[in-house]
């Protein structure tokens, strides 16, 4: 990582019945037309897993407890370098179906079709992880 300032990003992964939360990036921001876990930088003082939360609050509407930290990753794109901490998330409250909830844009995928979408280079050994852990062998 070089001079520039570096970003703290919380992502909520979030796990409903081996589906995930995923959007796709705005045309006006960076990294558009990828796909995205709900998230966002970090205020300052604030810990990443209440960033998460908080980023799914305001990009999905839905409400999540975050778990545990699944990974962190550091990562220079051309644009910015970020810590990224991926929180996995449930809804609340767990027992409602939430697959039809209007959700602005994020859908419910199945874990299975998650290494066929396209995400951002740093996304690379989350997605491996949730696959090889959410994978029915």
């Amino acid at each position: 990582m070089n001079s520039r300032k570096t970003n703290r990003i919380g992502i909520a992964v979030v796990e409903s019945q081996r589906q995930f939360l995923i959007g796709i990036r705005d045309a006006d921001v960076a990294l558009a037309g990828f796909h995205e876990f709900p998230g966002g930088k970090c205020q300052v003082e604030e810990s990443a897993d209440a960033c998460a939360v908080r980023e799914c609050r305001e990009e999905t509407g839905l409400e999540v407890v975050a778990l545990k930290e699944l990974l962190y990753q550091e990562h220079s794109y051309e644009h910015a370098d970020v810590k990224l901490h991926f929180w996995l998330c449930q809804p609340v409250p767990v027992s409602e179906d939430f697959t039809d909830q209007n959700l602005k844009g994020f859908q419910w995928i199945p874990v299975e079709r998650l290494p066929e979408l396209r995400f951002p280079e740093a996304n690379g050994s989350l997605i491996e992880l949730l696959v090889s852990t959410y994978v029915a062998s």
